[in-house]
Parts: structure tokens; sequence; C-alpha cells
């Protein structure tokens, strides 16, 4: 199994895209890589229906993964960006907010909790009572 991995990774003049280096590209270069692919996957899809080589067919595999990994290198670039812009903002969108559990969002806030007068009156005149106690 090991020997097959590496005949799909070196296929034609593709290559298995890396993460790491998808990050260090531009958003333009991302897009263009992602239109390339795709031309590629619907030339390899041709290829398949016609009956081509095993290789071709083995390469389906590798360039549809490609076309995931440059798709989200490039989610996670705009989601970093638009949390820059939103940071120290009052509002944010719903999906770069704190996600915590329902309780937690649906609780009132630190400033929010704040204690009519009549309450303070009551916890004034009727003290929570300390008692000594034996041992």
């Amino acid at each position: 199994m090991g020997t097959r991995r590496v005949h799909i990774e070196h296929l034609g003049g593709i290559m298995k895209v890396k993460a790491h280096e998808l990050r260090q590209k531009g958003r333009h270069e991302l897009l263009k890589q992602l239109e390339d692919l795709r031309t590629e996957l619907a030339q390899l899809r041709v290829a398949q229906q016609t009956g081509g080589a095993a290789a071709k067919l083995a390469k389906i595999k590798v360039v549809r993964k490609s076309i995931a990994r440059v798709l989200t290198v490039n989610n996670q670039k705009e989601k970093q960006n638009l949390r820059k812009a939103y940071k120290g903002k009052t509002f944010k969108p719903k999906d770069l907010r704190l996600k915590l559990t329902r309780a937690k969002r649906r609780a009132l806030k630190p400033y929010e909790i704040s204690k009519s007068l009549k309450q303070q009156k009551r916890e004034k005149a009727f003290p929570v009572r300390k008692f000594a106690i034996k041992l």
C-alpha cells in the first residue's frame, strides 16, 4: 500500500497541495489555484467517462482533496480577517461570537445584574445572620 500512495501523490504534473504552503499565498493566488484544480477535475471526470487510464482515475481523489484544502484555507483566512475587523466592536456577527453554552449565552451579564431599591432596603434591614457554633 505504501508504494501506491507515492504513485498517487506524484501523478502527472500536479502534486498534493499542502495546507501550510497554501497559507502563505494571497487570496487571488488561492482562487486561481482553485480554478485550475476545478478545471483539472472536470477533465479527469471526462477521462473517467471515456474509459481513461487507471492513473487518471486515481488522480481524481487527490484533486478533490486538494480543492477541499484550498477552500478550507481560504475560509480560515476570511474568518481571521473578519475577527481582526470586528475586534473590540460592540456587536459582532453570530459566527464570530463565543460559543459557550446555551445557558451561559442567555445569562445576565454582570452589568445587567443590578438590585432594585426595594431589594437593597430588604437586604440592609434583614442581613444574613451569623451564629457561633459550639464544638
